[in-house]
């Protein structure tokens, strides 16, 4: 039977009733932070509760199909490192013990699985406050030792040093840790083979960040722990620019790795050891790996055969989309795996099966089990083992899939990227005059991706009348090495004008109301929001999460890890003034709401509040939202779900010419509301 509209009501853009509430939103999404299989074969994960005001907890999957899957942190305890303020990497397994670094504290505990009733053990001393981090860790059986990044602030908040350390294990006193690996400024994937002989690690120096250029190194460890040799694997050819990443040992002791030096995409690389040499596995424009913002990466793993062939599974990404692989790696053979999953991060490799973090556009991120047939050229079983929305199916006849658009932009022959949500709603229709309000989103980073994949906040918005798209600016991962670097000394610049570029091109197609146009962003996507608002006269309005405003100000606040970044990105002294949008103020015409972290180490809390009382100082509508105890990122259930209605009622006041459905208070806006 044909589908009628004639029964579903009519009624604007914007103002539809959704049941995907802000609760729903703010209570229902958790975040993933890893996954890990212990020695009984039992799947572990990091999940961030919201509810729980971020928490991270590590949590063991049921005994059974359909039983309870058991928390194992203790209720005093979170799991989470700060090291270079992002984390990641902050729990290892070994067998029946989880190490893991504590929020609170930031120091590292050791726990035993099967005694869950036993409370954690600490490993690192007690500084008197969360000022050394560690993260990317691994034990050492050969000298009873844990091997872990670390990042100590003892000294300095701004300029801490960055080491691989070891921690001795078998003593019952902590002891100091050990420095193994020091002289850059940053290390990462610290990677022992099976015997503890050799490590391998990546290194980096200012100005460069991880996905600019890196070095891959291999260090032999004599009898005593010591490294007593050096050999620079990869990154040190001053006619090649690369960035390795992902060190990881074969069970047969190769060392593999990713590197984007031939085709300037990240591919799967193996060093010969006997020749130094390396040579690629598989040659793909395509993206193996993401952009390290993180610790704790894991894009592929080694997959037992019972044919002996030398097989890796991977995930990549290919124009917008994510495939699972299995690499043959003598014959340098792909086979991609019917897979459900359009998105793909870390791999984990268990029992028989992967476990894959991925998600889709009708699919949140989730971890499946996936179990392949005895060939591993098929998978024959997927099941989801965890969601961070479970109750999505609930929503699925007002769930809106994304459209990947690819856009002209203001470089002649240069297209830019997006994903494009339209309004989806099966209990409203609005009149076939009207064009719905968009909200156009600009992803942190810059050297980050949005990917097309079922998101509740998104829905928010589509489900309420909007149309929502998520742009790749040039300067976004996903598209290999030249596309990455588009934003080269031209932040403030390719990212405005693609922002633009994209607003402008679902107009002239007769997709969104060229008098309502929004956008948003968060950390960088904020400084692009105030940049385009101060630059452009595109859009009516934008919304600010942690946003940069002062370039110079960010270079001597910022922390460590990006404190050289925004050079790259922008330049010189005069370019840093000219393309900060507090110096602009006077072009602002478009009302602006901010939301600030008060504990954000990152964007620190007086960037908002110089461009909140320049914008109210200027008399164009206003308003700040700072929340106490949030850092870069909101995590708390209550933060989440406010954001979210103040962006919507704000919007709706300013420029929306509807109602909103939702009953939400809103907040007092300087130079509108007397």
């Amino acid at each position: 039977m044909a589908f009628s509209t004639a029964t579903v009501p009519t009624a604007p853009y914007g103002s539809w009733k959704s049941p995907i509430t802000s609760d729903v939103v703010s209570g229902a999404t958790k975040d993933l932070g890893g996954t890990a299989v212990d020695g009984r074969g039992r799947l572990i994960w990091l999940e961030f509760r919201p509810t729980e005001s971020g928490r991270g907890v590590l949590v063991l999957e049921p005994e059974s199909t359909g039983g309870e899957a058991v928390d194992i942190t203790p209720k005093e305890f979170g799991v989470r490192t700060l090291a270079q303020e992002y984390g990641g990497g902050a729990f290892t397994i070994s067998g029946d013990v989880v190490f893991f670094a504590n929020y609170n504290d930031q120091r590292l505990y050791k726990q035993s699985i099967s005694s869950l009733d036993v409370p954690p053990a600490p490993l690192t001393p007690d500084y008197g406050g969360p000022i050394v981090s560690y993260a990317d860790g691994r034990l050492d059986e050969r000298f009873n030792r844990f091997i872990s990044v670390r990042e100590d602030r003892r000294e300095s908040s701004l300029n801490p040093p960055t080491t691989i350390v070891s921690i001795a294990l078998g003593s019952n006193d902590v002891q100091e840790p050990e420095v193994l690996v020091s002289g850059s400024d940053f290390y990462a994937f610290p990677r022992l083979d099976s015997k503890s002989e050799r490590i391998a690690w990546i290194q980096w120096n200012h100005p460069n960040m991880p996905w600019d250029k890196t070095e891959l190194w291999v260090g032999y460890v004599s009898e005593n722990g010591e490294i007593y040799r050096r050999i620079c694997v990869a990154g040190n050819d001053p006619s090649l620019v690369e960035s390795p990443t992902e060190p990881k040992w074969s069970p047969d002791g190769d060392l593999f790795f990713v590197t984007d030096r031939e085709n300037g995409f990240w591919n799967i690389h193996k060093w010969i050891e006997t020749e130094n040499k390396v040579v690629s596995v598989y040659s793909l424009e395509a993206e193996f790996t993401r952009p390290l913002w993180t610790f704790g990466m894991n894009s592929y793993e080694f997959v037992h055969s019972t044919k002996e062939r030398n097989l890796i599974a991977c995930g990549y990404r290919q124009h917008g989309k994510s495939y699972l692989g299995i690499i043959d790696v003598q014959d340098s053979k792909l086979t991609v795996i019917d897979f459900p999953c359009t998105d793909i991060n870390n791999i984990t490799s268990g029992d028989g099966c992967l476990y894959v973090e991925g998600a889709s556009e009708v699919l949140p991120s989730s971890v499946a089990k996936v179990t392949f047939d005895d060939d591993i050229s098929k998978a024959v079983d997927f099941n989801i083992i965890w969601s961070s929305s479970p109750d999505t199916l609930k929503f699925s006849s007002y769930i809106s899939k994304p459209e990947l658009i690819e856009f002209p932009t203001e470089v002649s022959g240069q297209n830019a990227y997006a994903y494009f949500y339209p309004p989806s709603n099966p209990d409203f229709q609005a009149s076939e005059e009207e064009r719905p309000p968009l909200l156009l989103n600009s992803h942190g980073g810059p050297t980050a991706e949005t990917r097309g994949i079922l998101n509740l906040s998104v829905q928010y918005w589509t489900s309420r009348g909007w149309a929502v798209v998520d742009v790749n600016y040039g300067g976004s991962t996903g598209y290999g090495r030249a596309y990455r670097e588009r934003i080269l000394r031209q932040w403030g610049i390719v990212d405005v004008n693609d922002c633009c570029s994209c607003a402008k091109y679902l107009v002239d197609n007769g997709k969104v109301d060229k008098e309502r146009l929004c956008i948003m962003g968060a950390s960088s996507g904020g400084y692009t929001t105030l940049a385009v608002l101060a630059f452009r006269k595109t859009f009516q309005a934008g919304a600010s999460l942690s946003g940069i405003a002062d370039l110079n100000l960010l270079r001597a606040e910022t922390h460590k890890f990006e404190s050289r970044y925004v050079e790259n990105l922008v330049g010189d002294d005069k370019d840093m003034y000219e393309r900060s949008p507090i110096n602009h103020v006077v072009d602002f015409s478009c009302p602006i709401i901010i939301f600030q972290g008060l504990e954000d180490k990152v964007v620190p809390p007086d960037q908002a509040r110089k461009i909140y009382q320049a914008v109210k100082e200027k008399g164009v509508p206003v308003a700040i939202v700072e929340y106490e105890g949030e850092q870069h990122g909101f995590r708390k259930a209550e933060n989440i779900k406010f954001t979210l209605e103040q962006e919507m009622v704000f919007f709706a006041r300013l420029i929306g010419h509807f109602e909103v459905a939702d009953d939400i208070t809103p907040i007092k806006i300087d130079n509108f509301d007397s």
